[in-house]
């Protein structure tokens, strides 16, 4: 088969068992031949370079194995079937988040790829949420519309309203599936430009952000600022610390917190709600105000 003329014109699909809980997971089925997880994950690196040196392009993608379950039960398939695996992860490629192999270590692609799916899974949500929000009950208008325009307008206020830097937005809305979350870096073009906003993460930014304006539960948005060097050839120039601020989403639209709010946000153990020592080189800062937000408040 590796002979086969057309081999390379024909792409491959890999769903990886990325953690050790979705392993443990798929060893309850008989027809599942791996039993150490580090091992799994050192063949399938093997198995990956194979089809690389073989000049075949292989789609990485997470193999869930509650989803598998699911997936074999819509469609009456067996799960302890090698065949009802390969289903899965062709189908898992077309709908769910995805990489390329490009030879790099398969323990530096998971994390990206972990990464992406959870990305892919909040943008998924904060769309359902949106297109349930309905109309507003005073005006008619379409909510998810209303929500989305605030959030691009609060969006391109917020970086007029932090200037110069390398910025790391985080939008943040708890929900019963779990947290939400969206990410959008800013870096500044080397000829001094304002930085452009990438389509796809602002896209998502700009879901979550609106799903977060128009719910009632309260978000946030943090941002953390990195000052850039006038001559990024100056090796020896200490640009300076951080600038970490942050906003309640509340009220349709995004509230200054204070430095002491952000501070303790930052520096307290989510679990243990024990202080944690604050990062080095880092400035916590109170947000910073915005313009009004455009219009009347519509809700449901």
């Amino acid at each position: 088969m590796t002979d086969h003329p057309l081999r390379r014109e024909v792409p491959s699909t890999a769903a990886v068992l990325a953690d050790p809980g979705a392993f443990a997971a798929m060893r309850r089925y008989r027809t599942f031949p791996f039993d150490d997880h580090r091992g799994y994950l050192r063949q399938m690196e093997t198995l990956l370079r194979t089809l690389a040196a073989q000049g075949v392009h292989t789609t990485l993608c997470l193999f869930d194995p509650a989803g598998y379950a699911r997936y074999c039960t819509d469609r009456g398939l067996a799960p302890d079937d090698p065949g009802s695996r390969s289903r899965y992860a062709a189908a898992v490629a077309c709908t769910g988040a995805t990489l390329a192999y490009d030879g790099t270590p398969l323990d530096h692609l998971l994390p990206l790829l972990t990464e992406e799916a959870a990305r892919r899974a909040s943008w998924d949500r904060a769309t359902a949420l949106l297109a349930r929000a309905g109309r507003c009950a005073d005006c008619g208008q379409d909510l998810a519309h209303a929500a989305f325009t605030r959030a691009t307008t609060a969006l391109q206020h917020l970086l007029a309203a932090l200037g110069e830097g390398a910025h790391h937005l985080v939008c943040t809305l708890p929900d019963t599936t779990g947290t939400l979350r969206a990410y959008l870096h800013l870096t500044p073009a080397p000829d001094g430009r304002p930085p452009q906003l990438p389509e796809s993460a602002t896209l998502v930014f700009c879901t979550v952000l609106a799903a977060a304006l128009i719910r009632p539960a309260t978000g946030a948005l943090v941002c953390r600022t990195t000052p850039t060097a006038d001559d990024p050839t100056d090796h020896h120039h200490d640009p300076g610390p951080a600038t970490v601020r942050g906003w309640r989403l509340r009220d349709a639209w995004p509230a200054p917190i204070t430095a002491a709010e952000i501070f303790d946000a930052y520096c307290t153990d989510p679990e243990t709600h024990e202080p944690i020592p604050p990062e080095p080189r880092v400035d916590y800062a109170p947000g910073l105000p915005l313009p009004p937000p455009p219009g009347p408040h519509c809700h449901p």
